[in-house]
């Protein structure tokens, strides 16, 4: 099993030396396995190790037991924790998500505020399991090329594991897990699949996982190359829009992949085959103006032979002073911001909270450190490819002329607690 892992990490450069890797630690069969593997592999791979535990709190005690376990096992691995934690339950009926939904939103937005890489335990049984979910709610080629091995920070080691040889690697090593009593339940579709489905595909194929792992290999290569050419069709003009010429002449599966692109870049929820039916209509022709209304503001036009994709809002909001601790609603931004002492946001030490702290657009000047070092914001967001109209609306806390935090990016590391140090919590949450 750790020749796997190895074999994985090398062949998809997964790391490198100097990395700060988070193992993502449940406290089941799988987390449990990988993350004492990678003890084992730190030495060998130059890496530092640390863990993480998000507490979702759907079943009281239990999730409680669930975090101590965890503390106690990194403890023995002689590893540092960070937990996070949030009302799942709460935030699904909120926001009108399912609780898996929910708790996998709330799991990666505590992700998200971490210093480093993290590794997720999905193994070849999770990864058949979502191939089988995408097939069943229609797919392309980038859903049947399932979990990838690595997508921005999050890494999967596991993907050529499956779950009997995680749990066989338990057993041989004598080492304790938790079991999650929600998983033997019938009433998601993953458990349905994983209960009835694949085990009648491991019947006709003992060797599925190699299969498995061949067939999503070569997917992800032709979905890779598929989008270097479209992306090729996106020619950028002078005043904020593309050429409508290389995407009318192109193929329509490139085509289609281009205008997706666009698309995603306006960050409405929900983007559907309808969506970008509606923006490949606008290239029928060349004359005259078009326009498409899309969710969220966003309208799509098309100006004889350009393309723009607009959004109808203001173009900044007024500063809002935060409630410290408390959650401060902003409804022009469809937001709220919460400060407290409570787990699962980004931290901040409480000496950088002793003025008024704020939410507020960016400005000229402002800078945070991240990981990879201190940049202007503008620039960070220039590199995540906000388009211009919405970075005025990205939210900004601050306290005085320093940025403690900004929306969809991350906290500023110069502001995180001292050893010590009183800690409070940021979060944004989308209204």
């Amino acid at each position: 099993m750790k020749n796997k892992i190895l074999r994985r990490i090398r062949a998809e450069e997964l790391l490198k030396p100097g990395d700060v890797v988070y193992c993502a630690l449940s406290g089941g069969t799988d987390s449990v396995a990988m993350t004492r593997l990678f003890a084992e592999l730190a030495d060998a791979l130059r890496i530092t190790v640390r863990v993480c535990h998000f507490n979702h709190r759907l079943r009281g005690a239990d999730s409680d037991a669930d975090e101590a376990f965890c503390r106690d096992f990194a403890a023995r691995l002689g590893l540092s924790i960070t937990v996070g934690g949030a009302d799942v339950a709460a935030w699904a009926k909120e926001h009108g998500q399912s609780i898996e939904e929910a708790a996998r939103i709330c799991r990666y937005a505590f992700f998200e505020t971490l210093d480093g890489l993290v590794a997720t335990a999905h193994t070849a049984d999770d990864q058949m399991e979502t191939i089988l979910i995408n097939l069943l709610r229609g797919t392309g080629l980038k859903g049947l090329g399932g979990i990838p091995p690595r997508r921005e920070k999050y890494l999967r080691p596991l993907l050529d594991v499956t779950r009997a040889e995680t749990e066989a690697y338990l057993n041989e090593q004598k080492l304790p897990h938790r079991e999650d009593a929600t998983n033997a339940d019938d009433d998601c579709l993953r458990n349905r699949l994983r209960h009835h489905v694949t085990p009648l595909l491991r019947q006709e194929n003992p060797n599925w996982q190699e299969s498995l792992s061949r067939m999503t290999a070569l997917l992800r290569e032709d979905e890779a190359l598929l989008q270097t050419l479209s992306d090729a069709l996106l020619v950028p003009t002078s005043d904020g829009g593309w050429e409508t010429k290389p995407l009318r002449d192109a193929e329509k599966p490139l085509r289609e992949r281009a205008l997706r692109t666009l698309l995603r870049r306006c960050r409405f929820p929900k983007l559907t085959a309808a969506h970008i039916r509606a923006a490949e209509d606008l290239l029928s022709d060349t004359e005259g103006t078009a326009e498409v209304r899309l969710p969220d503001g966003w309208t799509a036009k098309r100006r004889y032979e350009t393309l723009y994709f607009v959004r109808e809002t203001p173009a900044s909001f007024a500063p809002t002073t935060l409630c410290v601790p408390g959650e401060t609603k902003l409804p022009e931004l469809c937001l709220t911001v919460s400060v407290g002492e409570e787990t699962g946001g980004i931290p901040i030490g409480a000496s950088q909270l002793t003025g008024e702290v704020c939410i507020r657009p960016p400005k000229a000047g402002d800078r945070l450190r991240l990981p990879g070092g201190t940049k202007l914001l503008r620039r960070i967001l220039i590199d995540r490819k906000i388009p211009a109209d919405l970075r005025k609306r990205v939210a900004v806390a601050a306290c005085g002329d320093t940025v403690l935090a900004v929306q969809g990016i991350g906290g500023n590391r110069d502001c995180l607690p001292k050893d010590g140090e009183k800690t409070y919590y940021i979060s944004f949450r989308e209204i």
